[in-house]
């Protein structure tokens, strides 16, 4: 599960097959592609681009279907687009999971949460967590039934949030979640290697900060996603 997730956030577009391929390659051993098929659904992983319709974050049989409204959309201000999506965080002897909420126009992260498993408390409580500090126009995130669920999206419908859903397995509807992922688990998670579920949730309490208020991003001309966040909000 270590090299499934670790080769999952450095290539997320990796299906299953050349996963496994690969693990049998570092392995040298016949690994049985089912068996990560298994463990990528228990991780909650899916391949960036389109395929059949099997994964364990897939949404109910029943839920509304909601658009993808960012296509062509030009972001130019704060609070214009939340993204947010859940990612596996590797623990000693298990595994936990990482909600986050992240403002697209800056790279803010607004907020985050996480839990020990995949029922969708822990993505209400960081969103509600959220939405104290300020509203989106639109909340982005992909079908998991997470965020189809009527308890999640009843909380946007009632402030008037537009829901904007990516197209199941579409690459880069997601895009700067996906790479918050890549940079909290490279620059963080594996480093430290944490033991515990607490001990994961204490090392991410000091890390976002530094990620929010110290660490410059290319992308953002060398200002940190606080920075950009705030002056313009407060310039708005």
């Amino acid at each position: 599960m270590k090299f499934i997730d670790k080769t999952y956030t450095a290539h997320p577009f990796l299906g299953s097959p050349k996963i496994t391929e690969l693990a049998r390659r570092q392995f040298n051993e016949p690994i049985n592609h089912k068996r990560i098929e298994r463990l990528m659904s228990l991780m909650g992983l899916q391949a960036i681009y389109p395929k059949r319709n099997k994964n364990t974050g897939k949404g109910g049989e029943a839920h509304k279907k909601y658009p993808y409204l960012l296509k062509d959309l030009a972001v130019i201000r704060p609070n214009q687009v939340w993204g947010t999506d859940i990612t596996y965080i590797q623990l000693e002897n298990g595994f936990c999971y990482l909600i986050a909420l992240i403002d697209w126009f800056s790279r803010y992260v607004i907020a985050w949460e996480l839990s020990g498993s995949l029922e969708n408390w822990f993505c209400i409580e960081a969103l509600e967590r959220a939405l104290a500090i300020d509203f989106p126009e639109i909340h982005n995130s992909d079908q998991g039934c997470q965020f189809t669920s009527k308890d999640y999206t009843a909380i946007l419908e009632s402030r008037n949030i537009r829901i904007s859903m990516d197209g199941r397995g579409r690459c880069f509807d997601n895009i700067f979640t996906e790479r918050l992922w890549r940079t909290v688990k490279y620059e963080d998670v594996y480093l430290k290697r944490y033991l515990t579920i607490s001990e994961a949730h204490s090392g991410l309490n000091e890390y976002f900060p530094f990620y929010n208020n110290e660490r410059p991003h290319q992308s953002l001309d060398y200002h940190t996603p606080a920075e950009v966040y705030f002056q313009s909000v407060n310039n708005n």
